[in-house]
């Protein structure tokens, strides 16, 4: 009860102390970033190839794995790489280090990709290209792209 009888016998030690908490919670609310999520930017390089015709096991033969196999050999910083085979559709998803120059990055990879189309089935387009990691809407652009061409 010490602390209810110091309160009552100096009441304005308590306004004080109100009104101190209430300016260093204003304070810190004006100060604090106003961003709730912020912007994290991860450095991923989407490559889609698109080839009519082809099932998912031949596309991942031809396509996914001479991908996958000259762009991991080619291009540094590569820290982790998923792919997705779907039908006519290759979706290759390359994350890189955090320290990473995306911009070289990107020209190793478009330089890998021309080189590879070699070795593919004749008549394969370069493939799409994105540094967004929405990769689905991506593929259907792709895809909607190429009902556009025919």
């Amino acid at each position: 009860m010490g602390i209810v009888r110091f309160a009552l016998k100096y009441p304005y030690t308590f306004y004080v102390l109100a009104a101190f908490i209430l300016f260093v919670g204003v304070s810190t609310i004006i100060v604090m970033p106003e961003d709730i999520f912020p912007e994290i930017k991860i450095p991923v390089v989407s490559v889609i190839w698109q080839y009519d015709g082809l099932g998912v096991p031949e596309m991942e033969q031809r396509i996914t794995t001479y991908s996958e196999y000259s762009i991991s050999t080619t291009v540094t910083g590569i820290k982790d790489m998923e792919a997705q085979t779907l039908n006519g559709i290759s979706v290759l998803k390359i994350y890189f280090q955090p320290d990473v120059n995306l911009d070289l990055a990107i020209s190793q990879i478009v330089a890998t990709t021309n080189a590879v189309r070699s070795v593919m089935p004749a008549g394969i387009q370069p493939p799409h290209r994105t540094d967004e990691i929405d990769v689905a809407r991506s593929a259907a652009f792709a895809r909607f792209r190429s009902v556009l061409k025919t």
